[in-house]
C-alpha cells in the first residue's frame, strides 16, 4: 500500500481486512483474491468514494477512506434491534428476548462482528432480517435479505433452509393428520380421496349394479385390448427384423401399445370402468387400433365407425341434460 494509512484507521487493517480493502481498491487482482466474495469490497469502495468526496473532494478514496468507510456501515448495520425482534417473535417473551439481545453484544469476535470492515456484520445483519421475514411469511423480502447475505458470505446459500422449511416443511407438520397419512410405505391423499369419496380402488368397482356401465364401455376397452394382443402377440418378430407386412407393427408403436395397455387394466379393474369412454379417446393407440380393425377386417371396422357415431350423439343428449355416464 503506497499511501499511509494514519495511525488511528491503521487498526482497522488486521488480517482479511487487508484482502478486502485491496479488492476494494484494485479489484480481484490475485488469485487467491478470488476466495473472498465481491459484496464487502463493493461497499467499501462505494462508501470510501463518498466519505473521501465529503472530506476531501477526491472522487477516488485512498486506504484509509476505504477502511473507514467500511468501518462506519459495519456499524450503522447493528443487527441488535432485529435479533430482538427475531426473538422476540420465537420465543414470545420480552425478557427473554432482550436477555438474548443483551447477550448478543458479547459476541465470540466483537472486533468482526461489530467494528471492522468484516463480511460478518453486513451477512449478520441481512441474515436476520430474512430470517424475521420468514418468521412473518414474507417470501419475497427473505429471498431477497438470504441473496444479498449470500453476496457477504458463501454459507449464505444455506439461508434458503429458512424458506424451503417455512413454505414446504412448517405447513406438513401443523397440517391436520389423517388416517391417509399412515396407510403404505408412500402415503397419498389422492389415493385416500378417491377411496373415500368415490369407492376407487381395485375390484370396487366389480358390483353387479355396475354391469351397464361395463357394457358401455366395453367398445373402447375391447379396442384396445384387442390391438395390444395384437401387437404384443408379435413382438418377438417384431424386434429383430423391425418391418412387418403390416402397418401397425412398427417398433415406434411399443411404448403406445404399453402406455394403453397400463391404462386400459387400470380403468378395468381400479377405477369407475365408464370413465373409459373420456379417458381411452385421449390415446392415439385408441384410433390406430380403430384403424387396423377398418383397414384389416373391414366388416368390424365398420361396426365401429357405427358405434361411434350413435354412441357420439347419444352422450352428447346425455351429457346436456346431467344423465350418466359421465
Amino acid at each position: 500500500m503506497n499511501d499511509a494509512v494514519p495511525l488511528w484507521t491503521s487498526s482497522l487493517l488486521r488480517w482479511d481486512a487487508f484482502h478486502f480493502a485491496h479488492i476494494a481498491r484494485e479489484g480481484h487482482f490475485y488469485e487467491h483474491e478470488w476466495a473472498f466474495f465481491p459484496a464487502l469490497p463493493l461497499v467499501m469502495h462505494a462508501s470510501g468514494s463518498v466519505l473521501s468526496y465529503v472530506t476531501s473532494g477526491q472522487r477516488s478514496p485512498d486506504w484509509s477512506a476505504i477502511l473507514l468507510g467500511g468501518a462506519i456501515l459495519a456499524a450503522l448495520f447493528d443487527s441488535t434491534r432485529v435479533l430482538y425482534r427475531l426473538s422476540l417473535h420465537h420465543l414470545r417473551s420480552p425478557s427473554s428476548a432482550f436477555l438474548a439481545t443483551a447477550l448478543s453484544l458479547l459476541p465470540s469476535s466483537p472486533a468482526t462482528l461489530r467494528f471492522a470492515s468484516y463480511s460478518e456484520p453486513f451477512f449478520t445483519y441481512f441474515s436476520y432480517r430474512g430470517m424475521l421475514a420468514c418468521a412473518r411469511a414474507q417470501w419475497l423480502s427473505a429471498a431477497v435479505c438470504f441473496a444479498i447475505a449470500s453476496a457477504f458470505r458463501s454459507n449464505g446459500i444455506l439461508l434458503c433452509g429458512f424458506i424451503v422449511w417455512g413454505m414446504l416443511v412448517t405447513p406438513w407438520l401443523s397440517a391436520r393428520r389423517d388416517l391417509w397419512c399412515s396407510k403404505g410405505l408412500f402415503p397419498s391423499v389422492y389415493s385416500h380421496v378417491q377411496l373415500k369419496y368415490w369407492n376407487v380402488g381395485f375390484l370396487r368397482y366389480w358390483a353387479f349394479s355396475n354391469i351397464p356401465n361395463f357394457i358401455l364401455a366395453a367398445p373402447v376397452l375391447l379396442n384396445i385390448y384387442a390391438f395390444c394382443a395384437f401387437y404384443l402377440s408379435r413382438l418377438p418378430r417384431i424386434v429383430p427384423q423391425l418391418l412387418d407386412a403390416s402397418l401397425f407393427l412398427t417398433p415406434s408403436l411399443l411404448p403406445h401399445v404399453l402406455h394403453g395397455l397400463a391404462l386400459a387394466l387400470v380403468l378395468t379393474f381400479s377405477a369407475h370402468v365408464q370413465i373409459a369412454l373420456r379417458v381411452l379417446p385421449s390415446l392415439p393407440v385408441t384410433y390406430w387400433a380403430a384403424a387396423r380393425i377398418l383397414v384389416e377386417r373391414p366388416a368390424l371396422g365398420k361396426a365401429w365407425v357405427a358405434w361411434s357415431v350413435v354412441w357420439g350423439a347419444l352422450s352428447c343428449v346425455l351429457w346436456a341434460v346431467f344423465l350418466p355416464p359421465a
